[in-house]
């Protein structure tokens, strides 16, 4: 089976606090997972579960304390930078569209500075065109954007425009961060079935990164969930989220599907108090939400376990 990106037992410890008083925090924990061609794969969960911190070291903004990142076959750890990383054919669509571009600037500014920095374009002429044929695959023309300010846009549009410039280097993955958490609703499916029409035109292997289940079920194939830089669960979409092992995604599942755009998880979810201390937890890290906690839970992390084809870090189905 062809691999386009594997992460192998990724590792990432920040130290937090003053020289006397050191913290030492694990955001991911031997975090593993693979990508195929053409895949869209999501890694999905609550904010401060280590998504984002994954996504940034596969990104090169972070670098890794231990593990691997394989991408086409060659180890992140033997390229030179970041840009060189990128050159390799890894791009990235991110949260905000009105953070992604200078209020001050034309936005066609970056796309030409994009093909002038990756060689890719002789003349204006041929510029344009590679433009607009990037602007075509995500419902705009250039037209319809030159000479334009940020601010003349809609989110969605501008999260088109960041979805094309991204594309505009011919990346063979795109890792996308909560994409859709900032466009209204009613422009939500627009985005998901756009990555769905990459996906199926050019081949192209998408990072799914969100807290949206609904989307992520609705967008993707595998799925992984993670809580407290562990991935708890992970499979087929279908069997995670609609029939889910683990107590902490059959919790998640109960938030969908969620009636205001605005509202993130239930109360029962949102407990950033608790967030260091289930950071800092021995052994699972879920025990103290769990409602299926025993003893042994509390004091050791359990074991992935492939049940049905669905990976489960979870103790009750151990042996």
């Amino acid at each position: 089976m062809e691999k386009l990106l594997e992460v192998k037992t990724l590792t990432k410890v920040f130290t937090m606090g003053s020289i006397l008083s050191r913290v030492r925090l694990t955001a991911t924990d031997n975090v593993s997972f693979f990508i195929k061609p053409g895949e869209i794969f999501t890694l999905a969960g609550e904010s401060g579960c280590g998504k984002t911190t994954t996504a940034k070291i596969i990104l090169g903004f972070e670098e890794p304390t231990s593990g691997a990142i394989i991408h086409n076959g060659k180890d992140r750890a033997e390229t030179k930078g970041k840009k060189v990383w990128q050159e390799e054919g890894i791009q990235a669509i991110f949260q905000d569209p009105f953070g992604t571009f200078n209020p001050l600037r034309v936005v066609d500014r970056y796309f030409f500075e994009t093909l002038q920095n990756f060689k890719m374009a002789k003349t204006k002429r041929e510029a344009i065109d590679l433009i607009d044929e990037t602007l075509q695959l995500v419902g705009l023309t250039y037209d319809e954007f030159a000479g334009k300010y940020p601010s003349e846009f809609s989110g969605g549009q501008l999260q088109r425009i960041s979805i094309a410039r991204a594309l505009l280097t011919k990346p063979n993955l795109l890792i996308a961060d909560e994409p859709v958490s900032m466009v209204d609703a009613s422009l939500r499916m627009s985005i998901v079935n756009l990555f769905k029409r990459l996906k199926e035109e050019t081949d192209l292997g998408l990072l799914y990164i969100t807290h949206d289940l609904a989307t992520a079920y609705y967008v993707s194939e595998r799925i992984a969930i993670m809580f407290r830089g562990n991935i708890v669960e992970m499979g087929s979409v279908e069997q995670v989220l609609m029939s889910p092992r683990h107590p902490y995604t059959q919790l998640l599942r109960e938030s969908i599907p969620e009636a205001d755009p605005k509202k993130r998880w239930s109360s029962a979810i949102t407990l950033s108090e608790l967030e260091h201390e289930e950071y800092m937890r021995t052994g699972c890290k879920f025990a103290g939400r769990c409602p299926h906690v025993m003893e042994k839970c509390k004091l050791e992390m359990p074991a992935d376990v492939l049940v049905d084809n669905t990976l489960v870090k979870c103790h009750l189905y151990k042996g």
